[in-house]
């Protein structure tokens, strides 16, 4: 006999529990959509050092909003655009598109054409594991 009255979490239910647990010290700095854009999806973002952005910009087929300063450069992605992926380092996946230990907010470096402000996520993935000579996460051979 089953029982009654228990809840089946999904793995994106936890992932998003996990997400929200902690509360920041400081206020926290948020890349924001340019007026006249839509984020139907929600809005993460993909970090890596500025040293690469010139490197990622010309792989990529489509660019969506980017946001840069001296450290990092930062691409809009759809919200959940980690899910099964593991960005290698030194690029960091930023959740609600939310930038940790940054005093000022970037200054957006590119806005693209027409409404939506988004890179495709995995084409990004794809350059970025190119540039740091890292296998993506889907060509690994499993392990027991």
């Amino acid at each position: 006999m089953g029982v009654t009255g228990t809840r089946t979490l999904s793995l994106n239910t936890l992932v998003r529990l996990q997400r929200g647990m902690g509360t920041p010290a400081a206020p926290l700095l948020r890349l924001s959509v340019p007026e006249g854009m839509t984020a139907p999806m929600g809005c993460d973002a993909v970090a890596v050092p500025a040293r690469f952005g010139p490197l990622v910009l010309p792989r990529l087929p489509r660019v969506g909003c980017v946001y840069a300063d001296e450290a990092h450069w930062w691409w809009l992605v759809p919200s959940d655009s980690d899910y099964a992926l593991e960005w290698p380092a030194p690029a960091r996946y930023d959740t609600g598109a939310v930038v940790p230990d940054t005093p000022d907010l970037p200054s957006l470096i590119h806005r693209p054409d027409g409404t939506l402000p988004y890179t495709p996520p995995i084409p990004l993935y794809l350059a970025v594991c190119r540039l740091t000579n890292t296998t993506p996460s889907w060509s690994r051979p499993v392990t027991a």
